[in-house]
Parts: structure tokens; C-alpha cells; sequence
């Protein structure tokens, strides 16, 4: 997994609540265990018409948000079924970083597993950086996970809080696997025991 640590980019604003995992992937690009390749989908419903145009006035697909890198969004984001290609067609299309005053718990945890910083803050502080998000090319940001900052355009900063384990995990790169690798060499201590205890099994 990719480590996060300072994270500076374009901040999209999507103002819209109980954003769903259905609305962020639907059903149908459930098919794979890929992680790659799914960003192009994401938001899809919203992003094209039914014959598979973009349509212009969704957020992503105008010029100045199409490389956005943090999400700025209504309350309730990742509501719904527990799927964890929600997490990965936002960190295939870009999206490292999501903002907003409150997450569905599995959407939430899924996004620490990924690579993905989900903060959560009070709806004052939501609503000043959804309005620097609004600022389209110029809605340049910069999330500090070590400091746990936040430095807007104009360089107000805001403060979050996020668990002293997850926080660990993102900055050294530690998805579950990551985590059980640490522990290699006292795995293979314990299975050279094991072997010379009962080398029948």
C-alpha cells in the first residue's frame, strides 16, 4: 500500500449527503478482484448520460476538478452496501484523501485499508473548505497527516483528529498483508518450531 503523509492537491467539492457505494461504483463493475481500472467508473450514474457521455456539470468532469486528488463531500458519505470497490475506484481514479463531517462505518475502515484518509470534521470547518474547493483550479489544498493539518489557499489551517494506529499504518504503507509481514520472521520462527516438534504434520 502507498504510503500517505503530506498529500497537496486539488480539492473537488461535492456537496451532496448519504452518498452511497452504489452511487460511488454501481453493481454492475462489481465483476473484478482488480483494483485497477475502476476509477474510470467511479461516480458513474452521475458522471455520463445513458448513452455513456460525460455529462458536463458533474464536478469530476469539468476541467479544473478532473485531477483532483481530495474529496470534499456532504454528511453520511460511503452509506450503504459494504462493498470495497468503493474505496478502490476513488484511489484508481485519484481520490487519496475524503472530507466530510461523517462516514458509514465499513466505507470508513475500508479506506484506511487502502491507502485512503478519511477525515472527519465539524460542519463549519466542512463548509470552509467546501467553499475553497469551490475555487476550481485554484482549490489547492494540503492535508498533513503527521501534523494532522489541513492549509487551505489561503493558508488557514484547520485540525483533525484520527486514530494514533491508522494513522501509523497510512504513513508507513501498512495494509492488513503489510501488517502480517512485519511479524515474518516470528512466523517463520514459529513454523521451524513446529516442523521439528511434529515433523509428521
Amino acid at each position: 500500500m502507498e504510503k500517505f503523509d503530506k498529500l497537496t492537491g486539488i480539492a473537488a467539492p461535492l456537496p451532496l449527503v448519504n452518498i452511497d457505494t452504489d452511487m460511488i461504483i454501481p453493481k454492475q463493475f462489481l465483476k473484478t478482484i482488480k483494483r485497477s481500472g475502476l476509477g474510470v467508473n467511479l461516480f458513474d450514474e452521475m458522471r455520463y448520460d445513458r448513452q455513456g457521455n460525460e455529462i458536463e456539470d458533474f464536478v469530476l468532469n469539468k476541467p479544473a476538478y478532473r485531477d483532483a486528488q481530495i474529496l470534499v463531500a456532504g454528511d453520511n458519505f460511503g452509506c450503504g452496501s459494504s462493498r470495497e470497490h468503493a474505496p478502490w475506484a476513488l484511489l484508481d481514479f485519484g481520490i487519496r484523501c475524503v472530507i466530510s463531517t461523517s462516514f458509514a462505518d465499513i466505507f470508513y475502515n475500508n479506506c484506511f485499508k487502502n491507502g485512503i484518509l478519511p477525515i472527519v470534521l465539524p460542519q463549519e470547518d466542512v463548509d470552509k473548505l467546501m467553499d475553497d474547493a469551490e475555487r476550481g483550479s485554484n482549490a489547492v489544498i494540503t492535508v498533513d497527516l503527521e501534523s494532522q493539518t489541513i492549509t487551505g489557499p489561503d493558508g488557514g489551517e484547520i485540525s483533525f483528529e484520527v486514530d494514533p494506529w491508522r494513522k501509523h499504518c497510512l504513513l508507513n504503507g501498512l495494509d492488513d498483508i503489510g501488517l502480517t509481514l512485519e511479524k515474518a520472521p516470528s512466523i517463520d520462527a514459529f513454523e521451524a518450531k513446529m516442523s521439528a516438534e511434529r515433523p509428521w504434520v
